[in-house]
């Protein structure tokens, strides 16, 4: 696998600040994509262990609030068995961040139904992501005002309590509570 970018201080891809991989290879081709360059599998630098090793290493911050996947597309199956040791190894280590990941799959139609997306890791896979931002990015539903995501047809899933119900359960954009006493 390939990547384009790592992202040291995202705070533009998931809630608080983040730690961001960007990998390479998309079948998808959305329109008007905002990172048409990761669509070739080759493209940018290899994944290796040492990738791997700087991605745990700048979680380690304690103003990092976790770790987020996009792409490019993280569900091709290429890319699944590429970075689910990484996954892994961000919930034994950092057990306190959370892990969102971006996808144009729909999460209850192709990454738990059958699909093009499905192969022997998927499910572990969806076991370690807490929030997953679904669907393809459609340009004529683009809107800047949403938050965590580019187009009004895409969700924001709370992947382990879907899992547990059995029916997609949307996350909660928390808002932040300012406490005007503090000094």
């Amino acid at each position: 696998m390939n990547y384009g970018e790592i992202k040291k201080c995202d705070i533009a891809n998931g809630e608080g600040v983040r730690v961001s991989l960007f990998v390479s290879g998309c079948t998808h081709r959305c329109k008007g994509c905002f990172n048409a360059d990761t669509w070739d599998f080759n493209y940018g630098k290899p994944y290796t262990q040492e990738t791997e090793d700087y991605i745990i290493s700048l979680l380690k911050s304690p103003y990092i609030s976790g770790f987020t996947l996009l792409g490019g597309e993280p569900f091709e199956p290429c890319n699944q068995r590429a970075v689910l040791p990484l996954l892994r190894r961000i919930k034994a280590e950092y057990p306190d961040k959370n892990i969102w990941c971006y996808t144009g799959y729909l999460f209850d139609k192709e990454l738990l139904g059958d699909s093009r997306a499905r192969c022997e890791v998927t499910d572990e896979m969806l076991s370690l992501i807490d929030v997953l931002v679904d669907g393809r990015f459609v340009e004529d539903m683009k809107d800047i005002s949403l938050a965590y995501k580019g187009s009004s047809n895409q969700r924001i899933i709370n992947v382990q309590a879907s899992l547990k119900s059995g029916n997609v359960v949307l996350w909660n954009i928390r808002s932040p509570q300012i406490d005007m006493n503090k000094k």
